[in-house]
This record gives structure tokens, sequence and C-alpha cells, in this order.
């Protein structure tokens, strides 16, 4: 997994050469797998705080990582994990967007690398940014051959308010898998099957709007071809 005892050391002992001086008001948040991209992050961006990404049942290789960056550059800067998902992108994605808000809520500009990782929680921290466009400073990519950064596009989900509220109310709508065997008399009124008219109803525009709404969000894959119902790309656009 590492390199050589020899490349991490000398990567370390930059990093803390660095770190030393003045540090700039960022928080990088990184998926992790090796240690050299994060490391590389850390040295080009000088954050003041680093916020590690780790799968649920934490790999001892990510341990290790974690041990090695606490011993060293976690003498002066702040650390931080936060227990992910390895598969589901849409739980990786809320969890980088939970992370988001409450650097935000410090002032902090935030860098989000995605280096690291499985395919999915590297895909689920790049759609928690596009959920908060508005609060990312930089999503980047660390090459493994060259240790070159690739600056991605901040894009986002581009749904207006009105769009936002069908998708949340067909959200709200969805039957849990608990209540599956429940009749719908005895389903909460919220959660049984809504139809465009109750749709319509309430989020206070005409059922031809509702229609016209229902149609373009099916085009951008965020409803269900065949039903009136939230897809996986809906709930993420809505976190």
């Amino acid at each position: 997994m590492f390199k050589s005892d020899k490349i991490n050391e000398a990567l370390i002992t930059f990093a803390i050469f660095k770190v030393e001086g003045d540090r700039m008001d960022h928080t990088l948040i990184s998926t992790i797998y090796s240690i050299e991209p994060v490391m590389f992050c850390i040295t080009y961006f000088n954050p003041k705080k680093v916020v590690l990404l780790m799968d649920e049942d934490t790999p001892k290789e990510q341990i290790e990582i974690e041990r090695m960056l606490r011993e060293t550059i976690g003498t002066v800067l702040e650390i931080q994990t936060v227990k992910t998902s390895l598969y589901d992108v849409y739980s990786v994605a809320k969890d980088t967007v939970d992370t988001i808000e409450e650097e935000k809520e410090h002032n902090r500009k935030v860098v989000v690398n995605i280096s690291g990782g499985r395919k999915p929680q590297a895909l689920g921290a790049l759609f928690g940014c596009y959920a908060r466009s508005d609060m990312v400073e930089q999503i980047v990519y660390v090459t493994e051959e060259d240790k070159r950064i690739i600056e991605l596009p901040i894009l986002n989900f581009g749904i207006s308010q009105t769009k936002r509220t069908i998708l949340e109310e067909l959200e709200r709508s969805q039957v849990p898998v608990s209540d599956m065997d429940m009749s719908p008399e005895e389903l909460p009124e919220e959660n049984v099957h809504i139809s465009v008219k109750k749709l319509s109803d309430k989020i206070g525009i005409s059922r031809g709007m509702t229609y016209n709404h229902i149609r373009e969000l099916r085009e951008m894959g965020f409803i269900d071809l065949e039903k009136l119902e939230i897809t996986t790309a809906g709930r993420l656009a809505i976190i």
C-alpha cells in the first residue's frame, strides 16, 4: 500500500515544514486509500484542519494512515475522522454534505479531495460537493503517477425551488420498507402513494404545471420513468 517508508517519511517531513508557517483558513476533506494523495494535498493547500472520510468498518490500512497523520502533522493541525459507507453513494454524499456545512459554520473554506477510496465513495463525496456547490472552494483529484493536482468543475444539480419541493414531497410520500406490510388505510397520510392532484395541491401550483415539472424531472433522471417516485439521483439533488 505504501510506496516506501523513505518516501512517506520525506512527505511527512515536508508537510510538517510547511504547516509550521502561515496556514490558510481551509479545511481539507479527503477520501483515503493511500497516504500519498492526502499528504500531497496537505502540503499543497496547507489547511488548518483535515477531515478524513473513512470506511464504516475501517480496514487496518486506513487506521495506520490515520495513526501516521495524527503522530506527525496532528501536532500542528486538527485531524478529524468521519465514518461513512463504502458503497452507498447517497450515504457518503449525505455525510459529505454534513461535514461541509459544519466547516462553513466555522467560516472555513472547504477543499475536497476525492483521490482515494472505492469509486462509489469517491462519487458520493463528489455528489455531496454538487449538493453544496456554493460552499465548496475546490474539488481535486491527485494523479497516482506524478502526483499532479487536477481541479474538477464544481457543478450543481440545476433544479428550481419548485422542482426541489416536488422531489421533497415525493421523498416524503415514499413508503418505508418497514411499513410495506401495512394496508393503505393503516399508513400515515403522508406515506400514501401520492397522485399528481395531491402533489399540485400540496405545492400550490396547477396540475398542468405539475405535469410539466414532473416531465422535466423525469428527463433529468430525478423521477422514475414509470412511477411517480423519486430516484436515487433525485434524493441526491435534494440533500
